[in-house]
């Protein structure tokens, strides 16, 4: 009974060894074999792939990623006025506009020396003519820091691509050349000049462009690419306009002295054409 038993063979194994005994049994299970593999090498190249496009490298330094901002934010950075609370001070000139009425234009005439000459900012002042912090309208970098008894002292800041800001009647200097500020910043105190000593305390801020002076009422609350893609070339350089502004002054503008003479002329004559009613 034993070697009957043994002599069994099961019907899974039959199959199995007839299914190999038949000619292309191997080369089936070789290709079928080599079909799986090749599969798989493909489907690990791809998935590989696609991992390396989004690879990140811890070791890269995180300064090259925080560069850029700094510009972006200096562009986008809006314009505001060289004072702490605007609405606490009185402009007591303003920019002389040549597109502005003859009324306006004369209220922006500075007089100095015998002579007018166009207003190339705004000047700032207290009502009760306290002194005050006058701070940066902008981020830039401290070009200049001069003390100048006409003007009362001068802090130029850059802002790159030509455009530059000024702050003029200022003392107790709180910045240096070379200095970063930011908007915002502290730069001096409000003080007195001798061109506009009607003006007594007071700050005198200018805004140019490639050496022009614009008006800064236009950019006050805008960008600095506002200023950049305004087109002024039509406008007078500083140079250009200080020769311009003696010679209009002397030919258009009168003296006091002239003025003077001027009414008492007019006084004279009105004297001669005058009959006494009594005669």
């Amino acid at each position: 009974m034993r070697e009957e038993e043994n002599k069994r063979t099961s019907p899974k194994k039959s199959k199995v060894k007839s299914f190999f005994k038949k000619r292309w049994a191997f080369p089936a299970v070789y290709i079928a074999s080599a079909a799986i593999i090749l599969t798989g090498v493909l489907w690990y190249q791809n998935s590989a792939s696609e991992t390396d496009k989004y690879k990140y490298d811890a070791d890269m330094p995180t300064k090259q990623i925080d560069e850029p901002a700094e510009p972006v934010a200096k562009e986008f950075e809006n314009f505001a006025w060289p004072v702490v609370d605007e609405e606490s001070f009185i402009t007591q000139k303003e920019f002389y506009d040549n597109t502005a009425s003859k009324e306006k234009q004369a209220e922006s005439l500075v007089f100095y020396n015998n002579q007018y000459q166009p207003n190339t900012g705004i000047d700032l002042k207290m009502e009760d003519d306290s002194e005050f912090e006058v701070v940066a309208a902008l981020s830039g970098t401290v070009t200049k820091v001069a003390e100048d008894s006409l003007l009362g002292n001068t802090i130029e800041i850059d802002h790159e691509n030509g455009i530059k800001t000024y702050y003029q009647s200022v003392k107790d200097f709180q910045v240096e050349v070379g200095d970063e500020v930011e908007k915002g910043q502290p730069l001096a105190t409000a003080g007195k000049s001798k061109l506009n000593q009607d003006a007594s305390v007071h700050v005198h801020f200018e805004v140019r462009k490639d050496n022009v002076a614009v008006n800064p009422i236009d950019y006050f609350g805008k960008p600095l690419s506002a200023l950049e893609s305004d087109d002024t070339s039509g406008a007078t350089s500083e140079a250009d306009s200080e020769v311009e502004e003696s010679e209009s002054a002397d030919e258009e503008m009168p003296t006091d002295n002239s003025l003077e003479n001027g009414i008492n002329s007019n006084q004279d004559e009105d004297a001669e054409g005058t009959t006494d009613p009594n005669a």
